[in-house]
């Protein structure tokens, strides 16, 4: 039977820095044959439902830092968060959730977040799905 290892990853911060990991590290687990659920919650909802999920912006603490990182960023070309997501999704299981609730708080319409999301769900059925997995991060 052999079902794949599931990797799950509750991503919550929406600054670049933190969705850069939830998309490498999401990606890589999807090439690796993992099959992969990012759940997005509360600001990355909300950074996505606005069209923002790609901006280079960083948490206050590192405002000083921010525009020589930004430039690094683009001089190498590093891939966009919404790139790494779609090529998650053609080298491996990769499904990018949102949480009904999330959408809610933040004021959001499910329409605003439909192209983005591979399905929205509730967290009783979020919870469900990822019972059992081998790997759970909350970023």
């Amino acid at each position: 039977m052999g079902a794949k290892p599931q990797f799950v990853i509750y991503a919550h911060n929406a600054t670049y820095d933190k969705l850069h990991q939830v998309a490498t590290l999401g990606l890589t687990a999807a090439a690796m044959g993992k099959d992969v659920m990012v759940v997005l919650l509360f600001w990355t909802i909300k950074k996505l439902a606005e069209g923002r999920i790609n901006e280079l912006d960083f948490p206050p603490e590192y405002a000083a830092q921010a525009p020589e990182v930004a430039r690094l960023i683009r001089e190498r070309k590093v891939p966009l968060i919404s790139e790494m997501f779609e090529e998650a999704r053609h080298v491996g299981q990769f499904k990018l959730v949102a949480c009904s609730a999330g959408l809610e708080y933040m004021g959001v319409d499910a329409k605003a977040v439909t192209q983005g999301v591979d399905e929205v769900m509730g967290l009783p059925a979020i919870i469900s799905a990822c019972s059992g997995a081998e790997t759970t991060l909350f970023i």
